[in-house]
């Protein structure tokens, strides 16, 4: 019932700019990406907006923190959908802020999902495959990192000379790890691979239509790596 008042508030808010091109970052469901023209990522977002014409106006969902991090890198005015992610939206600036005290060598590397107090501190912003890159090449020798702490494992197997220290939330608990992500374990995708279930059947109609802004988006990057 949840999912269902989402989307029609989401079908409400694009009705209200009907002129208006709808990019969605794909963690959204496939419901979502069915009302929307293009699907996007954090690596590819900033190079798929560029490619829009500017008398184009843009809806962007469902994230704001990102929409908002897309605006100032773009210079564009996007219409942002009033969402944010569970994880992101719970770093602690003031603990950021000690850290930084504490390890005054420390980089900062953080995700565009974040807020901008955060993004704000932050030595470099990108996306996951982002701040993995930027850890190898940095001659840095430790990092403050403000993005899912389930990326650290591998950024210190990328770099075992390094130390990486997951920024904390703002009261103290394990909210900035995924707890729909952490759903997800060896042991399920064994299972999953060795009995193909459960299986997840998609109505063919929602399918399609979910499928066409991910191929607008694929089309899109092609341009961009040509």
């Amino acid at each position: 019932m949840l999912a269902c008042r989402f989307l029609d508030a989401f079908a409400r808010f694009r009705a209200a700019y009907p002129d208006h091109l709808v990019i969605s970052y794909i963690n959204c469901s496939a419901a979502i990406k069915a009302q929307s023209d293009i699907i996007c990522t954090s690596s590819n977002a900033e190079a798929i907006i560029r490619q829009i014409p500017e008398d184009q106006p843009i809806i962007f969902a469902p994230d704001r923190n990102l929409g908002r991090y897309l605006q100032r890198v773009t210079g564009r005015d996007l219409i942002l959908w009033d969402g944010t992610c569970i994880v992101h939206e719970r770093f602690s600036e003031q603990k950021i802020v000690q850290l930084k005290v504490r390890y005054p060598d420390a980089l900062v590397l953080a995700h565009p999902e974040c807020d901008e107090v955060i993004l704000q501190h932050a030595d470099y912003v990108g996306s996951t495959s982002g701040i993995r890159a930027f850890a190898r090449q940095s001659s840095a020798r430790r990092f403050i990192v403000a993005t899912e702490p389930g990326i650290l494992h591998q950024m210190q197997k990328d770099n075992p000379d390094k130390e990486f220290i997951p920024a904390p939330a703002d009261d103290g608990c394990a909210c900035n790890e995924c707890p729909h992500m952490r759903l997800n374990t060896l042991e399920k995708i064994y299972q999953c691979l060795r009995d193909e279930t459960p299986e997840i059947v998609l109505d063919e109609t929602l399918r399609q239509q979910a499928l066409r802004p991910i191929q607008r988006m694929l089309e899109m990057s092609r341009a961009i790596a040509a």
